[in-house]
């Protein structure tokens, strides 16, 4: 049996699109990988030479800002796809934020085997313009809402993406609790917030019955309909 075969994404990663033979030939020219928390995987402005799909674990794209700091871009989840197929610089780094595993292939055998395969080109095309959607909200989320609006936003997206990407719950019945990848720093430099203002949020939406705080990382949605309304 090949990686593929036991691969536990494979019928919701790009790769889905293929058929055995063709999956085969994937495996050839791929290898696994593991990163412990805050390993990267690759850095702003190098060379593109790697891309990969994500197996287990959450990672954080991110990008320097100009007097050194680091602004969290985005967010990858079992089952996405990360790295720049067709370009020659890596726009962001990849670090991992959990134990996580990856499929890693060089762009260069990729993006070869993308150009005789036009079913996974499609698939990245989808992929790529489903992300460009999350971007367009996430510039909305940033540059129109109150903080309050936007970590319940975040939760919210949190828990969407959860069940998006083949974790527990439902499209009908989202994962109404939940363990964040983030600590409350990386919340508010996600949100472009303080932490003193993210910690705030959080005590007022569970004063007021929207989630509950079990402990640090994990958030339980008490009340969906309330969270959503709070979310603008």
């Amino acid at each position: 049996m090949t990686a593929c075969d036991t691969c536990v994404v494979r019928n919701r990663a790009i790769c889905s699109a293929l058929d055995a033979g063709e999956l085969a030939a994937l495996n050839s020219i791929s290898r696994r990988r593991s990163l412990s928390p805050g390993e990267s995987l690759m850095w702003e402005g190098e060379d593109s030479i790697l891309v990969a799909n994500v197996i287990d674990g959450v990672l954080k794209l991110s990008t320097g800002t100009e007097d050194g700091r680091e602004q969290i871009v985005g967010v990858v989840y079992p089952s996405d796809f990360i790295g720049r197929p067709f370009g020659s610089t890596t726009g962001h780094g990849v670090t991992a934020l959990t134990e996580a595993h990856v499929c890693v292939f060089t762009r260069r055998d990729f993006d070869a085997f993308a150009r005789e395969h036009p079913a996974l080109e499609h698939k990245l095309l989808q992929r790529t313009l489903g992300e460009l959607d999350r971007t367009r909200r996430w510039m909305l989320l940033l540059g129109r809402k109150s903080a309050g609006e936007r970590v319940a936003s975040f939760l919210l997206e949190m828990s969407e993406r959860l069940v998006e990407q083949g974790c527990q719950g439902t499209h009908d019945h989202p994962l109404a609790r939940f363990t964040l990848p983030f600590s409350r720093q990386q919340v508010a430099d996600v949100l472009g917030l303080t932490i003193e203002t993210v910690s705030r949020q959080f005590t007022r939406l569970k004063s007021e019955g929207l989630i509950d705080l079990p402990s640090r990382r994990e958030v339980a949605i008490v009340d969906r309909e309330g969270l959503v309304i709070e979310a603008g």
